[in-house]
Parts: C-alpha cells; structure tokens; sequence
C-alpha cells in the first residue's frame, strides 16, 4: 500500500510509504490520499489529520517522474488530466478541509511534496527537512498550485526566486519566511505534530471547522468581503453546542473567581 493508515484516538496519521522512491508521489498515492480523507471528513470520532513520510529521508520528493513523463507523453489534454486536475483536487482539498491538517515534515519537501506543505493550514519540520521547487528544471511550472500559494504564503518575490532557481531551502529557512510553523529535532517531530493537534481539537469541532473555513476562504479576499466570510461563520455558530458549552463555563468559572474574591473581601485583617 503506497498510504499508512494510522488512528491514535481523535487524531489520524496518514504516512506516505514509498521510501525506496523518497515517498514520490504517483497516481495511486494521491488517489489513496483523497479517498482516505474522504472518508475521515465523516468520522465524527476523527478531529486531525497528520500527514508525514516513511522514513528520515523525504517527507515527499514530489510527483512521480515515471507517472508524469508518460502523462505527459499523451499530450497536453491527458496531462492536464492526469497530473494537473489530480493535483490540484488533492492540495485543494488539504486547504479546505473542515478538521486541522497538519503536515509534519520529515525530510525532504520537494515539488509535490513542497506543495502539500502550502496548501495545508499548519506544518511542522524535522531540522534536516529542505524545501524546493524543481519543477522548472523539467521545463515546466509547478502544477498542484504551488505557483499560487507558495507567493501568497511567503512574498512574491521569495516565491518566485524558489521557483525560478529550482534551490531548496534549508528548514529554518522555511519557518523564517512562514512556509512552516516551527522547527524541531527529528526524533519529536510527530510527538510535536500530535501535540499541536491536542491544543486544537481540546475545542469544540464545530468552532474548529468555522475558524478554518473564515481564514480559507477569507484571507484572499478585499477586507470588506473576508469580513463577511467571517460573519457568516461566526453566525452559522451561535446555535451549536460548542457555543454554548463555552458560554458556560466561562460564565461558571467567572462566577466562581466573583465569589472567592467576596470571600477574601469579607476575612478580617
């Protein structure tokens, strides 16, 4: 199997198993990576997803050459297809999931690999991982979006000296310019990656979802109509029982602090 299915209570590991070709990513992989996340998006017991690679080498040395070489051999239409509308769906779906995906990165993040990283909300990465957009050295631009969000997730200009120079960048390199979120040792990156997932998923699912759903769909937008976005996860809340779960207990809790206070306010000095 090209995909490792991996469930440790709430949170999911999805692992790409292809280290004999540094976790390329062929057509069956990607395939198996949409189905997986289809079926996670309605399991109520599942509230993340982590998606790494086997081994220390790669985390995914991007799409496989063999694949993409004969797509591409078919002509334009069937690359298109194949390789393009394949990509795109996967990545899309990783930026719009309703739960925390969070990409840890284990090695090597090149092309695919690279944009995968982009389009998930959260990432975390081993200090050896490296960062590149090769695919100019094969004669064409990146297609799994990664010549859209690589330039909004870190500048225009960055973006385009790693896809016009094809060099990769170190992991610190990556968390200085906000490809990533951190930076840790390579023997704690999933512990770290399940413990970014524990802080999120402590909080109701349905405050999780809205919170992901205003930023997605929001942060590309004129300020006037990512507020509106905004209004309307908020409004599509307010009847949930998160909502009122929360409302709750932050009123018991203040309750709780009002009367130790009265207590102290009444003991003699």
């Amino acid at each position: 199997m090209p995909l490792h299915f991996e469930q440790n209570d709430r949170v999911v590991t999805l692992t790409i198993d292809r280290e004999r070709t540094l976790n390329a990513l062929d057509y069956p992989t990607i395939d198996a990576l949409l189905a997986h996340l289809h079926r996670i998006e309605s399991d109520d017991a599942v509230r993340a997803v982590i998606v790494t690679g086997a081994g220390s080498r790669a985390f995914s040395a991007g799409a496989d050459i063999a694949s993409l070489a004969d797509s591409i051999a078919g002509g334009p239409e069937r690359a298109l297809r194949e390789i393009v509308e394949r990509g795109h769906a996967l990545t899309r779906r990783i930026e719009e999931f309703p739960k925390p995906v969070i990409v840890a990165v284990n090695g090597l993040a090149y092309g695919g690999g690279c944009e995968i990283t982009e389009a998930a909300p959260l990432a975390i990465a081993a200090e050896h991982a490296s960062f590149a957009k090769p695919e100019i050295s094969l004669g064409f631009p990146p297609p799994f979006g990664g010549s859209q969000r690589l330039p909004r997730h870190i500048g225009r200009k960055r973006g385009l000296e790693m896809i016009l120079t094809g060099d990769p960048i170190s992991a610190t390199r990556a968390v200085e310019i906000g490809l990533v979120n951190s930076v840790v040792p390579a023997d704690e990156l999933l512990h770290a990656a399940h413990d970014l997932a524990a802080r999120i998923i402590r909080h109701a699912p349905t405050a999780v979802a809205a919170c992901l759903r205003a930023v997605t769909r929001g942060i590309d937008l004129p300020i006037h109509e990512g507020l509106a976005v905004e209004a309307a996860c908020f409004a599509a809340t307010v009847h949930t029982d998160g909502v009122r779960t929360g409302l709750r207990r932050f009123l018991e809790r203040t309750t709780s602090l009002a009367y130790s206070d009265e207590d102290r306010a009444d003991r003699p000095r």
